[in-house]
């Protein structure tokens, strides 16, 4: 089969695109992308052209900018063509130039997908107008075979569960790359055979860049030992790419039995999760959904055999452990059906109220009959304290009772309707309820003539936040 035979067979198999998409092909002037946009026009697919000038390699960025422009005249096809100072990015967002660039580019990409205007873009050849954009339906790129093999190694290197063992995804959202299965030398040989010419980017031939290093360094290495490894991996990336499908099917099943959903919180049972096998794995793979790494997979372990209260945050939920439960809530606390106070925490918004915490001297308490305010020995309370909704099966030990009462009895003789108690909150302390929220204390930490320190609370309307709170 000839190479362009190939190309369609493969964009047809894996279900690409169609003849009717209209495709805008990353273009940076090297032989892989100047190959691809033959290769499309000779399989008769609609597509535009766009180019990144990134201004890394003075002239020679130009060269490449005028270069590609210089192709989509002679396909006759659109051109987006777009100038970013790279560096100023890379330094206002403090990463490295490489991420920069990617993060640029398919910024861009998508502003173009999306049809939104942008003064910066350039546009010409054929037909090339600021609405021509518009109709675009997926990034293409021309990532390849080579590529793909070194992004398996590099994640192999780095660390990486089943899904970075598969490499680079021919399609996905909007990303297609239809060269996967092509090695540089096909694409090579036929950019020659039809006297196609392309521009070479010096910054390849940098081995300080980790891909560079792969490419140009390690795998001929390899080679040297292990001449058909190139060929190797590829059908290697081909089983990974199977074993992930079983893998991700196991790990569903075990999702399934494993998570319960309730509202944003997701509820794991402690001892569901310890009999687990294999444990680390499936942590892992619950976990990263909410941002926690594969570092973090022993710390969130740990909590398997901890106390309530204790917890580990990603950058945007935490892992709480309480009771028989771990608890994965949002980081924003007005998501939040359980929200965990720290010592140092003074204001507490939940549920449109706002709790008030506050440290003061027994002498300065002024009693009131608010229900709203609740004084606590101090001295017995430890952090971090958990709120939450009181639930069936929750009990404490009423102000003035020596007995414990379950809160479903106690709402009961306090004749709650059944709204009334939907909306009821408490405080806890390590598996102790310390106050049912504006109706009672419990008796084992109230105020008594050994208490040296008070802590106060203060339930307030959230709108009243710039009030302070009595004896602040």
């Amino acid at each position: 089969m000839t190479l362009l035979q190939q190309f369609t067979e493969y964009v047809t198999k894996k279900n690409l695109f169609q003849k009717t998409d209209h495709l805008l092909l990353a273009v940076s002037g090297g032989v892989d992308s100047v190959v691809l946009c033959f290769l499309c026009k000779e399989a008769g697919y609609l597509f535009s052209i766009a180019h990144c000038n990134f201004n890394l390699r003075g002239n020679e960025s130009k060269r490449d900018e005028e270069f590609v422009k210089g192709l989509s005249e002679r396909l006759e096809v659109p051109l987006f063509v777009k100038i970013f100072d790279t560096k100023s990015y890379a330094a206002e967002n403090k990463c490295s130039i490489q991420v920069a660039a990617r993060e640029l580019r398919y910024n861009w990409f998508y502003e173009l997908l999306k049809g939104e205007e942008n003064t910066n873009v350039q546009y010409s050849g054929f037909n090339a107008h600021s609405s021509t954009h518009q109709l675009l339906k997926y990034i293409v790129t021309a990532h390849h075979l080579d590529d793909n093999i070194e992004t398996l190694l590099m994640n192999f290197f780095k660390g990486t569960g089943a899904t970075g063992l598969r490499a680079i995804e021919p399609k996905r959202n909007k990303i297609v790359r239809p060269l996967l299965w092509a090695s540089k030398e096909a694409l090579m040989a036929y950019a020659q055979e039809k006297g196609i010419s392309w521009v070479h980017d010096s910054s390849n031939d940098k081995i300080e860049y980790t891909r560079n290093f792969f490419r140009q360094t390690l795998l001929p290495q390899i080679e040297s030992v292990f001449p058909a490894v190139k060929q190797n991996l590829a059908q290697n990336i081909v089983r990974f790419s199977e074993v992930e499908v079983l893998y991700k099917q196991a790990i569903e099943e075990h999702k399934k039995k494993l998570l319960q959903f309730r509202g944003k919180e997701v509820f794991i049972a402690v001892l569901k999760l310890s009999k687990a096998i294999p444990l680390h794995t499936i942590v892992f793979e619950i976990s990263k959904e909410f941002g926690f790494s594969a570092l973090q997979v022993p710390q969130i372990t740990k909590l398997l055999i901890s106390e309530s209260g204790k917890y580990i945050t990603s950058a945007t939920h935490r892992i709480l452990r309480n009771r028989a439960w771990l608890i994965i809530s949002p980081l924003n606390r007005n998501d939040q059906q359980i929200i965990v106070i720290e010592k140092q925490d003074r204001e507490i918004t939940f549920d449109n109220s706002i709790l008030s915490i506050h440290n003061i001297k027994k002498e300065d308490i002024q009693l009131s009959t608010k229900k709203e305010m609740a004084f606590l020995n101090a001295d017995a309370i430890t952090f971090p304290l958990l709120l939450r909704h009181w639930k069936e099966g929750d009990y404490f030990y009423p102000l003035g009772m020596t007995k414990k009462k379950k809160l479903a009895r106690f709402f009961i003789d306090e004749k709650l309707s059944k709204k009334d108690k939907e909306e009821v909150w408490v405080l806890e302390m390590n598996k102790k309820i310390i106050w049912v929220i504006n109706h009672r204390i419990d008796n084992r930490f109230r105020v008594s003539d050994t208490t040296k320190e008070v802590l106060q609370l203060l339930i307030k309307p959230q709108e009243s936040r710039a009030q302070k709170p009595q004896n602040s």
